[in-house]
Order: C-alpha cells, then structure tokens, then sequence
C-alpha cells in the first residue's frame, strides 16, 4: 500500500450504538438487600414476627386462662398439663407469657411513639431555626438528661399509681432526649441543602419545609433509634414491675412474673419458673437490637452493598 492509498477497513461495519440501560435500583431494593445480608438482623427480624405475632394471636394460642389458679398444681413442673410449668398460684406459665408479651410490647410501642414524636418536633424545630431558640432547647434537653431516670422512674410511679398508662407516659416524657438529639443534628445537616434554599426561594412556610421536605429525609436515623428504643422500654418496664411498681397483679407482664417468682427457693426449685419471662425479655430486647443494626447499616450510604 503506498501512502497515496487510504487504509481499507475490514471486518463487520460499526453497529450503531445501543441506548445504555439504566442499572439504578429504586432506594428501598437497595436497603433491602443491604439489610438481607446481615444474618443477625434477618433472625431478629423473624423472632420479632413470632413474638408480635404470638401476642396478637394470644387469646387462641394460650391452652389455658391466664389468670385461672389451680393450687393444687402449684409450681408444677413443664409437662403434658403445663408445656412450661406452672407458678406459685398454679396458673399455667405459657399462657401467662403469652398475654404478658402483649403487655410489654404495648407498653414499649406505645412509649417509644410518644418519644419520638416529642422528640421529633424539639429536635426539627431547634435544627432548623437554630440560634437562641436551639441553645434554649438543647439546655433543657440536657437538664432532663442529668436526671438519674431510673430513681426518678421510681418516683413518679410511686406518686402516681401504677397502670399500663401511667407507665407508657413515664417513658414517653422522659425517653425523647436521645430523638431530640439526633432529629437536630440531621436537621442542622439539610436545612441549608439546595432543595430547601429552593422552597424558601418559592416563598414555602417554615413549617411545610420541616414537616414536608426536611423530616422525609432523616426518617432513616428516627427508625433506627425507635427500634432500639423498644428493647430499651422493655427493659425498664420489667425492671420496674420486678420491684413491684410497674404492671400489677393479676394481670401478666414478663417483668412481674419474674417479680413473684425471686424467692430463691422458688429459684432453686422451681427453675422454669424465672427461666422463660427472662429468655422471653433476653430474646425479645436482642432481637430489637438486631434488628436495629440491621436498618442502620440499610440506611447507611457509607456502608458498601
């Protein structure tokens, strides 16, 4: 070929080029994938279906009364008559655990909602105006912080007299500083995004911007801390009901069934009696923790899939 020629082509003609196909996922396929490949959070998520689903179902699943007492039959051991024994009334201890799930998990829903809620608003409105209105907040934030709760738990449910509703209020007014607290920092993150100097350029009220644009994109960190914030109540509503001040008696509760049954005769004896409450507190506190870190890793950009 001299230098005068032009080169020849071989081989198949260029095709035209094919539009590029879009491999973007919609976000919740992503975190449920994310959340998928952490085992622990799948385990704890299933346990948390069998129990919540154990609880509602309670009234057919329950072989026996609750709260019928055969003295005869006190502190029988797990068998045909009593799949896991029976307490120092004779009253069948599944049964029990399955109406008392429902007390522990209402009591912890419904403290962690009432929260979150106030926890929402302090923690929105003191990250979006910021300034004096934020430094007075956060202050109060922190003067019911260095309160011992567990003491001023114990005071309140003594002046007061213990119910499932008074519990649920303790909890509700005094576990929100933690949500105020996390709610402000994600709020003092995106108030100055592009998408909420845009609403204010359209002339939107402050309150649609917080409600509306703002508090849709930190939802993320709020579930996370309610999960975990569930295992929490759990915990402090046996520890109350095991020193006699939170759910009474005869109706059931994990922490009071543990309460009647710290005699240590009754321990040394009986042992299915404190046995099951306590693995049913164990594996229901650790399957919210799970379950927990499983959303904080699924929402988590900085975590690889």
């Amino acid at each position: 070929m001299t230098l005068t020629e032009e080169p020849r082509l071989t081989g198949r003609p260029a095709l035209p080029e094919e539009p590029a196909v879009s491999t973007h996922e919609p976000i919740w396929k992503l975190m449920l994938r994310k959340y998928m490949k952490n085992k622990l959070a799948v385990a704890g998520a299933v346990l948390l279906f069998l129990i919540i689903g154990a609880a509602i179902f309670a009234p057919w699943l329950a072989p026996k009364d609750p709260s019928q007492q055969v003295l005869l039959d006190k502190l029988a051991p797990p068998g045909k008559d009593y799949p896991l024994g029976a307490d120092n009334l004779g009253r069948d201890t599944l049964s029990r655990l399955l109406f008392g799930a429902r007390i522990s998990l209402l009591v912890g829903f419904a403290s962690v909602a009432g929260s979150i809620f106030i926890g929402t608003v302090v923690g929105a409105v003191a990250g979006y105006y910021g300034g004096k209105l934020d430094a007075v907040l956060m202050r109060f934030v922190d003067a019911v912080i260095s309160f011992p709760s567990l003491f001023l738990l114990i005071t309140l449910v003594t002046i007061f007299e213990p119910s499932i509703m008074t519990l649920i209020g303790i909890f509700a007014i005094f576990g929100w500083t933690g949500t105020a607290r996390l709610v402000r920092g994600e709020f003092l993150s995106l108030r100055k995004s592009e998408f909420v100097l845009a609403a204010r350029t359209l002339g939107i009220r402050n309150g649609r911007i917080i409600f509306s644009h703002i508090l849709p994109n930190a939802l993320g960190p709020i579930i996370v801390s309610a999960t975990l914030g569930v295992g929490g109540v759990i915990l402090g509503e046996a520890a109350l009901s095991y020193l006699g001040l939170g759910i009474q008696p005869p109706t059931p509760s994990w922490g009071n069934m543990l309460q009647s049954a710290q005699n240590p005769q009754i321990m040394l004896g009986a042992w299915w009696y404190p046995l099951f409450p306590g693995l049913m507190i164990l594996t229901t506190v650790l399957a919210f923790n799970f379950v927990g870190d499983g959303l904080r890793d699924a929402f988590d950009p900085k975590i690889d899939d």
